[in-house]
């Protein structure tokens, strides 16, 4: 420990483990509380059927129990219907502030890589290609234009043009 601030491994190691073994004991006690409370929920809310009693009183107690599931069922429909609703929504709103952001393309970067190395980066290291794009380009030859013979005739190049001027009146 060179300075002060600094603890050993095995000093890091005992609080770390002592942490672990508070927040478990939490865990434990906050399960047991769960338990208990679920217990007393349905003590409170849902008392024990007496069953001793003749055909109708039976009867009596199962059409209340399903009027009652009815009704929890139609809250339940009606929670998830919001919920579902509100989901729609939000993912709208979502989208409506990505297009007020406006889409950012990321600039892209400058890679420097030959066709061959592409080609093999693509294919795998197995496939060895080389491909010379060069050599598959076609031979042009540059025409020198003379331009001194044309520039002289200066009325001949004035009646071309007339022409097609005629040509686009007519039409």
């Amino acid at each position: 420990m060179s300075e002060g601030k600094k603890m050993t491994s095995s000093r890091r190691h005992a609080l770390k483990s002592l942490i672990l073994q508070i927040a478990a004991g939490w865990i434990e006690q906050e399960k047991k509380e769960l338990v208990v409370a679920k217990e007393t929920y349905m003590a409170e809310n849902c008392p024990k059927p007496d069953l001793a009693g003749d055909m109708a009183v039976l009867m009596e107690l199962c059409k209340k129990l399903h009027q009652a599931i009815d009704k929890i069922d139609e809250s339940r429909y009606d929670a998830q219907s919001k919920v579902t609703k509100s989901d729609t929504e939000i993912d709208d709103l979502k989208l409506k502030v990505v297009e007020l952001a406006g889409v950012k393309k990321p600039a892209l970067k400058k890679v420097r890589m030959s066709a061959d190395s592409m080609l093999q980066a693509l294919l795998g290291g197995k496939h060895k290609v080389t491909m010379d794009l060069r050599a598959n380009l076609k031979q042009v030859k540059k025409e020198v234009k003379e331009e001194s013979a044309e520039a002289g005739d200066w009325r001949k190049n004035i009646e071309d043009k007339a022409d097609r001027k005629k040509m686009f009146e007519t039409s």
